[in-house]
């Protein structure tokens, strides 16, 4: 089998995590997500983005003893460490280290043919940010990587020095709805002929003085350093292709569960649900027909879901979080 398809074994511990970690990493909305789900005992359900195994531990319980679950999460090391932490029965539950585009033949592949479930929770994990060493974050300094998958060829340092300027501005302005996109660009353009960037901090700094200062309560480089670790990661070409993957995957009233963060994920998400939910068109001659992608769906969220005032109190990461979810309908 491919490396890329390849189930985990015997994972190595992580170590203990402090109170503190544990706050920090919570998962986002879990009873919502199960509820929404409609995880039952002896179902068969897919968590595409395990991270630090919250919601997968969720639909595990809710499950029972007679359900099975497929974990997947490009981060190799994530899932070694969820894998422990949950201790789950191997013969009832498989783990990938796959990007969640490859989520239909891999889950295919594994005998997850027709599934009860798919929940995806889009965006990056707490823990990565605060690692400086995998360059997420302009709060600590660290080499400009980015990368989830270390096996990706391009780091977020050969993404800033070798794109061209409209390379760069169309990145900014795509992943991170960067309003000072040519400001910020010319700056990395002068930059990089004199130095190249290899810093996180470093690229930070330059976004600042380009950009004029902190805009509130968000630092500068926010939106800039969002968009590269998008594009890095071709996280919506991801998104578009793990929701097709699991429409297809999932059976007559199996239900697809996304939680996203930004506004660019939740439009990936909106425009993908709405083409499989097509609409009714009269026809001439008398009669309808429907107008969509197959497979046909229906929205089990009119609006999307959003977390309770306790819950974003308790759990800052879940302030913007936004749920949609789909169930397929007979074909």
């Amino acid at each position: 089998m491919d490396e890329s398809l390849h189930a985990l074994r015997q994972p190595e511990p992580p170590p203990p995590a402090r109170a503190s970690e544990e706050t920090r990493h919570a998962p986002v909305m879990v009873a919502e997500v199960v509820a929404g789900l409609g995880v039952r005992a002896g179902g068969c359900y897919v968590d595409a983005t395990v991270g630090d195994g919250g919601h997968t531990a969720a639909i595990w319980a809710a499950s029972g003893r007679a359900g099975r679950l497929l974990g997947l999460d490009r981060d190799a090391q994530a899932l070694q460490q969820a894998a422990h932490r949950l201790g789950v029965d191997a013969k009832r539950c498989t783990w990938l280290a796959i990007n969640f585009e490859g989520l239909e033949p891999a889950a295919r592949a594994a005998g997850f043919n027709e599934v009860d479930g798919v929940l995806f929770d889009l965006g990056v994990r707490s823990e990565q940010l605060d690692r400086p060493e995998r360059g997420f974050s302009f709060r600590h300094d660290g080499p400009l990587d980015m990368r989830m998958d270390r096996r990706e060829a391009r780091t977020a340092a050969e993404w800033v020095n070798e794109s061209s300027p409209a390379e760069l501005t169309t990145i900014l302005r795509r992943y991170g709805e960067e309003r000072a996109a040519h400001r910020i660009v010319r700056a990395i353009t002068r930059r990089r002929a004199q130095q190249p960037f290899t810093r996180t901090a470093d690229l930070a700094g330059v976004v600042a003085a380009a950009v004029g200062g902190r805009r509130g309560r968000i630092h500068p480089a926010t939106r800039t350093f969002m968009a590269l670790r998008m594009a890095v990661n071709r996280e919506l070409e991801a998104i578009e292709a793990g929701l097709e993957g699991a429409l297809a995957l999932v059976a007559p009233g199996g239900r697809v569960a996304v939680l996203s963060y930004h506004s660019v994920e939740d439009r990936v998400v909106k425009r993908c649900f709405a083409r499989h939910i097509g609409r009714e068109e009269a026809l001439q001659g008398g009669g309808q027909r429907w107008a969509g992608t197959l497979p046909r769906v229906r929205r089990v969220t009119r609006k999307p879901q959003l977390p309770t005032p306790e819950e974003v109190e308790q759990n800052p990461r879940s302030r913007s979080a936004k749920l949609r979810i789909v169930e397929r309908m007979p074909t």
